[in-house]
């Protein structure tokens, strides 16, 4: 069976006059691919939202990202008691 190189699908497809079995053929392939997609998809899916992965595999950012974080509202409330004080 021939590919269309447009579109990826045999060349057959929704052109008339073709056999069942052709028919079922193309069917099995597509059902072959998207199912393979959908497992491929599942996959990535499962490994974006596996955040203890993702926490282990950003650990180091993850702290500096806290202490910097944890400077600037530091900082932040130092200039706010200094203002409150100033204002008595």
């Amino acid at each position: 069976m021939s590919v269309d190189p447009k579109s990826g699908r045999p060349a057959t497809a929704g052109q008339p006059g073709r056999s069942a079995e052709e028919i079922r053929r193309d069917i099995d392939i597509q059902r072959r691919a998207l199912g393979a997609n959908v497992e491929s998809l599942r996959g990535k899916v499962t490994e974006v939202t596996d955040w203890r992965r993702q926490v282990e595999e950003h650990k180091q950012q993850l702290i500096i990202g806290a202490a910097a974080v944890g400077f600037l509202v530091g900082i932040k409330l130092m200039r706010s008691r200094r203002r409150r004080k100033r204002a008595f």
